[in-house]
């Protein structure tokens, strides 16, 4: 009887296996705009891969993965700036399946990308294969992955690290446009605030904020000079620190210039500070996959070093530690690393919870003659009911796309390259031999992707003053 039963209650659960979003949640769930719960399973979906990647980094794993047939056969070449060099499976192995399973997330998101190119609305039956149909796609996004573990490396390897490359460096320019949305929302609404009641509180909340932010950008910029710098050597980093500082202060000077006030008045500083954070934070990671060592101390030699002279006063003039390999026992990620995978998550998260009203991701991804932008307010309100039940899921984009499905799929496709190769530490030392392979391509997309970072916030400054038949309000 209780089989029975089973049966008929697996039976209930088939629609739900070609339905939207609202057979994923509770009836505890509150009520929710199907833009929304889309956007959030998709990047659970990505979380979980990446969750999946760590996995596979543990030391426990590398004994199953060489159980896969022609997995670990005859090592393999990795090839970085022409220098070829033959890699131990023994300690790459975790490396190979990191890639493996980004490249299966990878190509299920392109896919889509392609798939939900021109999609309007949800009225459209593409859309009811993006909001729907969960139990399919994750079935195929498993079967790519396992399929990709028989794939031969060489070639694979060598091609997939470029195309990771390039993949890894447009996702950080989307982090960018994504903080510049986050800081412009921000700041909107406390000038908002400041503008309705209390204007004092508001503005001292606004200043002290801003100060703030410049403030860790001084301290970021002392503390780089300091240990990644050395009087007879070091010119590269000398060299990006300085001219990223001059460009940060440039940018907020341009932020604040009459000519772009007018034209934008809720433009400022507090913008600018965040902007120049995050370039900080960008030369930091760049200069932390350099190869020469003497240049590039951890994170954790630079606070043991600091707090060396409060616990051993005589040793105050000890060099500051350099990075070491990681152990054939396990990988372990690097600390600028794992706060990329920080930054990563937030953005990810922000990008799916964001509202698209006006909002510099929109005016990336969505043009006004491609959507509709709705109020809170939708034609099928929290209270309808869907087969005698509460509707959990509100279609809120019958009459336009609150987001554009195919930008959204896209920039899910380079977020799972830039996790692949920010678990991979862009090619770490070999444990094996002790030896690096050449990070210098790390950084210099890091370095660069700082600068177009930094140009695509100017552009967003200056914009109005060039088009200036167009509407930026």
């Amino acid at each position: 009887m209780g089989a029975v039963l089973g049966v008929f209650s697996l039976a209930s659960w088939v629609p739900c296996l070609c339905s939207g979003a609202s057979c994923l949640l509770c009836s505890c769930c509150p009520n929710s705009k199907n833009s929304t719960v889309t956007r959030l399973i998709y990047a659970f979906i990505l979380l979980l891969g990446t969750v999946v990647s760590c996995i596979m980094l543990s030391g426990g794993m590398e004994s199953q993965l060489k159980k896969i047939p022609g997995f670990c056969e005859g090592g393999f070449k990795i090839k970085v700036a022409d220098i070829m060099a033959d890699k131990d499976c023994d300690v790459l192995v975790g490396y190979k399946a990191v890639y493996r399973i980004n490249f299966a997330l990878a190509v299920f998101f392109f896919v889509f990308f392609l798939l939900m190119l021109k999609v309007k609305t949800s009225k459209d039956p593409r859309a009811a294969v993006h909001n729907g149909f969960w139990f399919f796609k994750i079935a195929a996004i498993v079967g790519i992955m396992v399929g990709s573990f028989y794939i031969p490396g060489g070639h694979f390897t060598t091609a997939w690290f470029a195309i990771g490359m390039g993949g890894a460096f447009f996702f950080i320019l989307i982090q960018l446009v994504l903080l510049v949305d986050f800081a412009h929302s921000w700041n909107e609404s406390w000038v908002n605030r400041m503008e309705e009641g209390n204007p004092r509180f508001w503005y001292a909340a606004l200043l002290s904020l801003t100060s703030c932010f410049y403030i860790l950008s001084i301290v970021f910029v002392g503390l780089l000079y300091t240990y990644y710098t050395r009087p007879d050597g070091c010119t590269e980093n000398k060299f990006f620190i300085s001219i990223n500082l001059i460009l940060c202060v440039v940018v907020s000077i341009i932020s604040i210039h009459p000519k772009v006030q007018e034209h934008q008045p809720r433009s400022g500083l507090l913008q600018s500070s965040i902007i120049t954070l995050y370039t900080m934070y960008l030369t930091w990671s760049a200069m932390s996959n350099e190869p020469d060592r003497s240049c590039n101390p951890t994170l954790w030699s630079i606070i043991t070093h600091m707090t060396a002279p409060t616990l051993a006063p005589g040793n105050s003039t000890a060099p500051v530690p350099t990075s070491t390999p990681p152990s054939k026992s396990g990988h372990f990620l690097d600390t600028d690393n794992f706060i990329g995978l920080i930054v990563f998550v937030l953005c990810l998260l922000y990008s799916s919870i964001r509202n698209s009203n006006n909002s510099q991701v929109s005016k990336l991804t969505l043009s006004g003659s491609d959507s509709v932008i709705l109020g809170d307010a939708t034609t099928s309100g929290a209270g309808d009911e869907e087969d005698g039940q509460p509707r959990r899921v509100v279609d809120n984009e019958k009459e336009g796309v609150q987001y554009s499905y195919s930008f959204f799929h896209f920039m899910l496709c380079l977020a799972s390259l830039y996790i692949m190769m920010t678990l991979t530490s862009w090619y770490s030392p070999d444990a094996k031999f002790q030896s690096m392979t050449s990070k210098w391509p790390a950084v210099w997309v890091k370095i660069s992707s700082s600068w177009v970072c930094l140009l695509l916030y100017v552009w967003t400054l200056v914009a109005p003053l060039v088009l200036t038949n167009r509407d930026f309000s």
